[in-house]
């Protein structure tokens, strides 16, 4: 091993006292990242304060929509991960580990195959079932618990869920005027996601987190939490509709209607996807858990009541969204000068590229401009006019652009504290007690990714 047991458990101690001591809340960092990419923007693009300005304006509430999927997907995924067969299965699970590693593993790889199916779903899903373990084993410590639960999201942007490859699947003119006419047909799904590179890379980035969550459980100074807080708080009620009296109260409690909406989502999703041949996009994702949430909330009111609950979840990204969007307008506003500075990145990045080093390169810049913009949409707008005309130029295969995209944006969100916000809420800490943790995991599959790219460039 590279690391004797002694300086892999000072090195873990370390990135841990680090990021308590320096990061701060979620939104304090949004700031703070807002006022970076301003004093760059302003000598690196020779922009004045108040094209900054003006720029971080416009930007504020241009990615709404986008915004509104986001958290669509989060709260159905949640949703979802509410209904009680859901939550029976996820305690069973929490049964079968039977030491603290294999707990940290088993919630690694969880969570990591579940956000590699769907983000929003994984992302709950792993927390929850996280925090049922905690609730059976006093012996694992609760922050690693979480921050494996988290690290699993690492993997979601190479999954089926994955924004920039599922936009890129998608027909349409609106594909080549992202692109800048670099990409007139859509790229398929085998050539991003389903390409042997890419599933092979996630294989070994779920196996390395694994086997580093599982090394970092430390053997003293465990982390409890407070059983009270572990307790499920969010019961939703059962179907009482033998009680039902008025009308009102037998529509609330009709699985009939529950059954109609789900019925009329799977067969628009069959139109859409198996007679028109169209691509499973964000809006379907959404679809596909909104149909399987009201079936197994069993009547419209106890969705109504899940959905309400799950929405708090999604408070911090309503929330910081619209900064993130603003530092978008930051990186992506030209100004007099006729240059932006994600141009400027970009263009950096192509300068001391070749066909090999170009994806490498490409995965890195992205990874810096997840920092300030961890949204795929956001990387979408940013990188797609630039990245893929480089790329086409170089004979790189655009789905091989387009997954080094990816995997940029999903990596530093492991140090990124934006997405965890929802995990965060549901386990009742702050993002200061895991981030230490997915540092090492962000040095691990660094490496790996690393590999994975420069083997598929070849």
């Amino acid at each position: 091993m590279i690391f004797s047991g002694n300086k892999w458990s000072q090195m873990i101690k370390f990135c841990v006292r680090i990021v308590q001591r320096w990061l701060p809340d979620p939104f304090i960092f949004a700031i703070l990242l807002t006022f970076v990419a301003a004093l760059v923007a302003m000598p690196v693009c020779r922009q004045t304060p108040l094209e900054v300005v003006e720029h971080w304006g416009d930007g504020v509430w241009n990615l709404l929509a986008f915004a509104m999927q986001m958290a669509l997907v989060l709260v159905c995924g949640s949703t979802l991960a509410a209904a009680p067969v859901i939550k029976r299965a996820i305690d069973a699970m929490a049964r079968v580990p039977q030491s603290a590693p294999s707990a940290i593993a088993l919630v690694t790889v969880v969570s990591a195959l579940s956000c590699w199916l769907n983000w929003g779903f994984g992302l709950i899903v792993g927390v929850v079932f996280a925090k049922a373990i905690a609730r059976q084993r006093t012996d694992v410590d609760y922050r690693l618990l979480i921050a494996s639960a988290y690290s699993g999201f690492v993997v979601w942007h190479a999954g089926v869920s994955g924004s920039i490859p599922l936009t890129m699947a998608t027909p349409g003119e609106a594909l080549s005027m992202a692109t800048d006419g670099a990409l007139t047909a859509p790229v398929p799904l085998a050539q991003t996601i389903f390409d042997w590179h890419n599933l092979v890379t996630v294989l070994f980035v779920i196996i390395g987190i694994t086997v580093a969550n599982t090394l970092m459980h430390p053997k003293q100074g465990i982390l409890t939490i407070d059983p009270a807080l572990l307790k499920d708080n969010d019961h939703i009620a059962t179907d009482v509709s033998s009680s039902a009296k008025t009308p009102a109260q037998k529509l609330e409690q009709s699985k009939i209607l529950s059954w109609l909406v789900a019925l009329m989502l799977v067969t628009y999703l069959v139109i859409h996807l198996a007679v028109n041949g169209a691509g499973l996009d964000l809006g379907g994702v959404i679809m596909i858990f909104l149909a399987l949430g009201l079936v197994l909330h069993s009547t419209p009111v106890n969705y109504v009541r899940a959905f309400g609950k799950a929405t708090a979840g999604a408070a911090g990204i309503i929330l910081q969204f619209p900064f993130y969007a603003g530092i978008m307008g930051i990186v992506t506003g030209i100004g007099v000068s006729g240059i932006s500075l994600g141009g400027v990145m970009a263009d950096a990045c192509i300068r001391i590229s070749n066909p090999v080093t170009y994806p490498l390169l490409t995965f890195l810049c992205a990874a810096v401009l997840n920092l300030f913009v961890p949204s795929g949409g956001g990387h979408w707008a940013v990188q797609a006019p630039v990245m893929f005309t480089a790329g086409a130029n170089l004979g790189v295969d655009p789905g091989l652009t387009g997954m080094a995209i990816s995997w940029g944006d999903a990596w530093t969100n492991l140090i990124q504290p934006f997405w965890a916000l929802p995990a965060l809420a549901i386990a009742r800490l702050d993002a200061k007690d895991i981030m230490g943790y997915c540092l090492i995991d962000l040095l691990v599959t660094g490496v790996i990714i690393c590999v994975g790219l420069l083997v598929w460039a070849m």
